[in-house]
Order: C-alpha cells, then structure tokens, then sequence
C-alpha cells in the first residue's frame, strides 16, 4: 500500500458537487492499493499513519500525535498512486491493485483507522472526486508498505 499523508488544517472531498467529507486539523491521507497488499498491510499503515507525531508542541518540535490534538482523518482512495511513468509520456496504471482488491483492502483500512479511534471521514472508491485542503507546514509524507516493512537498517 502506498499513502502520501498531508498535515492539514482542513480538508474536503466532493463528489458531483456534493460535499461528502469534511475535517478540520488532522491528516489527508490519499490512499493507493497493491495487488501483494492484505488485511495485515492495512493495519500496518493504519498504525503507523495515525501514530505519527507530526504535530508541533509548545517548543515548535513535531512532538505530538493527531491524538493529542484532537485531530482528524479524511482518506480519498488514489489508485494513480501505482502509476509507472518510466516508459513513454502516459502512466501505466498496471501496478495497482485490481478494483475488487482495492475496494476491499481501501473499505477495510477506513475500518482499521476507526478501530484505530480515529473513524475517518472519506470518499468513494473509484468515483471522480475534488479534493481540497489547507495544507499545514506545509508537512507530507509519503508512506510505503513495501518499504516500511523491510527489516530495518542499522
């Protein structure tokens, strides 16, 4: 799974115009299915993702975690997140999972964040969304599954 988390003091998602997730301070997650992912690999990163402390404390450090401050999770599913743009000037989209998978493994991480304590607001899986934020920082971090659960280097 791959997911690019952005620090925001708001953010949005539209679908035909209608307003269907809405938060204030917290983390957008656009959130990328693979096919070798799993039940396992959505609660790796829903843990990871939601135990970031990417938050200033009172001595201006990222110290503090969305917890501590109250914060909140918009997920928008982005399967382009798998887009191979080595050959040619168009993207291949044939490193993402396929929509059955992707459906499923995206459903179950919106359970896994709310399990998590954090029920998140979202869009739709494969619709044609606008996504809007108010960047914080601005702060983004793009996080990997396949590398993140390597053996850590010493």
């Amino acid at each position: 799974m791959r997911a690019v988390l952005t620090r925001v003091k708001s953010a949005s998602v539209e679908i035909g115009g209608e307003l269907v997730g809405k938060i204030g301070q917290g983390f957008l997650i656009l959130l990328g299915v693979g096919p070798e992912d799993d039940e396992k690999t959505c609660r790796y990163l829903a843990e990871k993702a939601l135990g970031l402390r990417i938050f200033e404390d009172e001595n201006e450090k990222m110290n503090l975690g969305l917890a501590d401050v109250g914060g909140e999770v918009l997920v928008v599913s982005q399967f382009t997140l798998f887009g191979n743009c080595r050959k040619g000037r168009r993207p291949s989209f044939t490193d993402a999972a396929n929509p059955e998978l992707g459906n499923k493994l995206y459903e179950q991480f919106l359970k896994d964040c709310a399990d998590l304590g954090f029920p998140p607001q979202h869009g739709e899986f494969g619709a044609d969304m606008q996504v809007s934020s108010v960047n914080d920082g601005p702060v983004t971090l793009i996080l990997d599954t396949k590398q993140l659960m390597e053996t850590p280097r010493r």
